[in-house]
């Protein structure tokens, strides 16, 4: 929507083929169906947070950053509100907002509809014929499918088999932003549980390096872990082979383990006659106390007055250090970003454009770039977007 409607807001006569019933299904459900439009921060900062191929999306983002985002919106009628990490959104908490505004854009400029699916892409003479219920003629076509991720939502794929079609290479597909499977079935015990204000830490024990580090939410799940936590450390994780990865979570990162053991011991006293079982409710939510417990090696029976030194420790540090170890991130269709895409080798960083077939342009996640959560992915698609469109036109 971004890449018809600023093409023709330039003058140019646009069609839309879109196989879904209305457009923008995906972003509706972005941020939790929030949306996290932009970040608002500099070009530099941006390129920061693109692990991928950032050095790519100099141009585009140079074209239309951050700021330009934020002010199309809301020039557009749609009040945005900056949140932490300088995470953008829609005042009013809804992404329809933001994709109505789209909506509205294309309109505003006379962007032509077509609901039906694109079954071929096809370079004849001069012209592109795009073949859906029936084949029409076009002088530029724009490749804006998204990638391979929530294919429920018309992610599936369709950009990188128009790219195969024209002997365009498109790198290993593999998912980001992702929730994590784990060997232990600890979390599937807790399964439902959110966990706020909770560390993270991930380790390659491959070195024992700290690969990531943060703060926040997160949730157990039947398989492993989720929330935003989770699905930012996927992206900074290599090639993720099976116990090669840890999870450290500290539950009470507030506290150091001078501080935790006082509080410990000033529980203890409070519940000294209590099975230690029944001792935890107000250090812990309920469905983590039988795992802590099991953690901690102490017999759940035993009266709290009577646990010694050493067993207080062993249970310090199952909370201070509760560790999981990843087997796979779960499947694509599940991932929010797709990593891997039409190679950025590919593609002219200026302007979009195919370097291997003239008039073919490519803009969002279809391409191999992508970037941390924060607003920076959809920063990319609509600079990629307004860059295509822009040099599409006569």
């Amino acid at each position: 929507m971004m890449a018809a409607g600023r093409a023709a807001e330039l003058g140019s006569d646009v069609t839309l083929f879109e196989k879904n019933k209305f457009s923008g299904k995906k972003l509706r459900i972005t941020g939790k169906g929030r949306c996290n439009v932009c970040n608002d921060c500099d070009v530099n900062t941006v390129i920061e947070n693109i692990p991928t191929n950032p050095r790519f999306m100099y141009a585009a983002l140079s074209n239309f950053e951050p700021a330009d985002t934020k002010l199309f919106f809301e020039n557009l009628g749609v009040p945005l509100k900056t949140e932490r990490g300088n995470r953008v959104f829609p005042v009013s908490d809804k992404a329809e907002d933001i994709v109505n505004a789209l909506r509205n854009y294309t309109k505003q400029h006379s962007v032509r509809y077509v609901n039906e699916e694109v079954k071929d892409v096809m370079q004849s003479g001069e012209v592109f014929v795009v073949t859906a219920a029936i084949a029409r003629e076009f002088d530029r076509v724009i490749v804006a499918t998204g990638g391979a991720s929530y294919p429920l939502t018309g992610s599936t794929g369709d950009g990188y088999r128009i790219a195969n079609s024209f002997g365009i290479d498109v790198t290993e597909l593999s998912p980001s932003l992702v929730p994590l499977e784990t060997i232990d079935r600890e979390p599937a015990e807790m399964q439902g549980l959110s966990l706020k204000n909770t560390g993270l830490e991930i380790i390659d024990t491959a070195n024992g390096k700290c690969v990531y580090r943060d703060f926040g939410e997160m949730m157990f799940t039947h398989y492993g872990v989720t929330g935003p936590m989770i699905l930012s450390a996927s992206s900074h994780l290599g090639k993720v082979e099976r116990g090669r990865y840890k999870i450290l979570l500290d539950l009470k990162p507030a506290l150091d383990e001078k501080t935790l053991d006082a509080r410990l011991l000033s529980d203890f006293a409070k519940f000294a006659n209590r099975d230690f079982a029944n001792s935890l409710s107000a250090l812990l939510p309920q469905k983590m106390i039988p795992v802590i417990i099991k953690r901690s090696g102490i017999d759940p029976t035993k009266k709290v007055n009577a646990i010694t030194k050493e067993e207080r420790r062993s249970l310090l540090m199952s909370l201070k250090e509760f560790e999981l170890t990843i087997k796979q991130p779960r499947p694509i269709s599940e991932a929010i970003i797709t990593s891997g895409g039409v190679s950025v080798k590919e593609i002219s960083p200026k302007t979009m454009e195919s370097k291997k077939v003239p008039g073919l342009y490519f803009c969002g996640e279809v391409i191999d770039v992508d970037a941390y959560t924060g607003g920076f992915n959809l920063q990319i698609a609509f600079s990629t977007a307004r860059l295509a469109a822009e040099n599409a036109i006569y």
